[in-house]
């Protein structure tokens, strides 16, 4: 897990090293063990103000797409240089008009050993049509959890900083396999 200093010191070097003229706001940083993603806003297309939804909401994706096409250099310029430095493939992705695109990012493995009443849940999601797959099943119910609980999730990582700071203010321990002064 990342702490918040960690998270504000990754998200002041995107902003320190994104050219100016990027994005017109840095909206979110997010990491997890594999991946960084970078999400910034960018201008909405200019439209007449009775535009019909259809009419924009092209514009919009066809913004992004511009956008996309448009800074792919200059990204993979930034991705290069943060992968090298953190460890972590970055994504990216843009807010325009309401609208959040990401672009290529990690769809990492996860494994789970489930017993059958968790795994009766996943076929039930697969009967029904709401999943091809346990695996997409398993990744419904996470987003699900994920929509439902987020006030419980900032909770619980506001926790786990706590006992990181706690653990590094702890006494500093030698390993056993160091001689001491009187050897």
């Amino acid at each position: 897990m990342i702490t918040t200093e960690q998270q504000e010191k990754l998200r002041g070097w995107f902003a320190g090293r994104l050219p100016d003229d990027l994005f017109e706001e840095l909206v979110e940083v997010t990491a997890d063990r594999e991946e960084i993603t970078v999400i910034g806003r960018i201008p909405e297309p200019r439209l007449a103000e009775d535009a019909p939804d259809a009419e924009r909401g092209a514009a919009v994706q066809g913004r992004i797409q511009e956008f996309r096409e448009r800074t792919r250099e200059d990204r993979m310029a930034v991705a290069r240089d943060a992968e090298h430095r953190f460890g972590r493939k970055v994504s990216w992705g843009v807010e325009c008009g309401g609208e959040r695109a990401l672009y290529t990012h990690v769809a990492a493995p996860v494994m789970s050993r489930l017993r059958q009443p968790e795994r009766q849940v996943l076929d039930t999601l697969i009967a029904a049509g709401v999943a091809r797959s346990r695996s997409e099943a398993l990744a419904w119910c996470v987003r699900l959890v994920q929509r439902h609980t987020d006030d419980w999730l900032a909770e619980l990582r506001e926790s786990l900083e706590h006992v990181q700071r706690v653990r590094s203010q702890g006494p500093d321990t030698e390993p056993e396999d160091t001689p001491t002064d009187d050897e």
